[in-house]
C-alpha cells in the first residue's frame, strides 16, 4: 500500500496541475463538493470540547457534514482524552458508538463494562448511557444518531 499512495499523489498532482507534493498535501485537506459527494478530513474539522453531556475532561470532535444540507444523519468521530467522559444520559433516538481506539467503561442503565478496538453499542430510545476513557491513551470512537434539528 504504501507504494501505491505516492502514485496517486502523483496522479493527482499532475491531475491538479501542481508540481510540488506540499500543495497536494495541501489539497487533499480541503472539503470537496463536487455534486453529490462531499469530502471532510478530520484536519479541517477537528474542535476542542468538554465531554459532552456534562461528562468533564477534553475531548476533540470531528463533526463530519455536519453544514451538509438535508442530512438527516449525525456523523462524528470523538477523540476522549485521558480522564475524559461522555456523560451518563437518556437517549431519545437510537445512537450507535463504534470504538476504533483506546479503552473506555461503558454504563448502560447502570450496568458497566469495558470496550475497546472493535466494539459496537447501539443505544436504543430511553436507555441511559455513558462512557468515561480509561488507561493512558485517547478513546477514539465514532458516533452516529438521526438529526434531531429536522434539518
Amino acid at each position: 500500500m504504501r507504494k501505491v499512495l505516492p502514485l496517486a499523489a502523483t496522479l493527482l498532482a499532475a491531475g491538479l496541475g501542481c508540481s510540488h507534493a506540499t500543495r497536494v498535501s495541501q489539497t487533499l485537506h480541503r472539503p470537496i463538493l463536487t455534486g453529490q459527494v462531499l469530502v471532510e478530513y478530520d484536519s479541517s474539522i477537528a474542535r476542542r470540547e468538554a465531554g459532552p453531556h456534562n461528562g468533564g475532561g477534553e475531548t476533540t470532535s470531528y463533526p463530519f457534514f455536519a453544514d451538509a444540507p438535508g442530512l438527516g444523519l449525525i456523523f462524528r468521530k470523538r477523540a476522549l482524552h485521558p480522564g475524559s467522559a461522555i456523560g451518563y444520559h437518556p437517549n431519545e433516538s437510537d445512537e450507535i458508538y463504534y470504538v476504533l481506539s483506546g479503552r473506555g467503561e461503558f454504563t448502560m442503565n447502570g450496568v458497566s463494562r469495558e470496550v475497546g478496538p472493535g466494539t459496537a453499542i447501539l443505544s436504543r430510545p430511553g436507555v441511559s448511557h455513558g462512557l468515561r476513557q480509561i488507561g493512558s491513551e485517547d478513546l477514539v470512537i465514532l458516533i452516529s444518531y438521526l438529526r434531531e434539528d429536522g434539518r
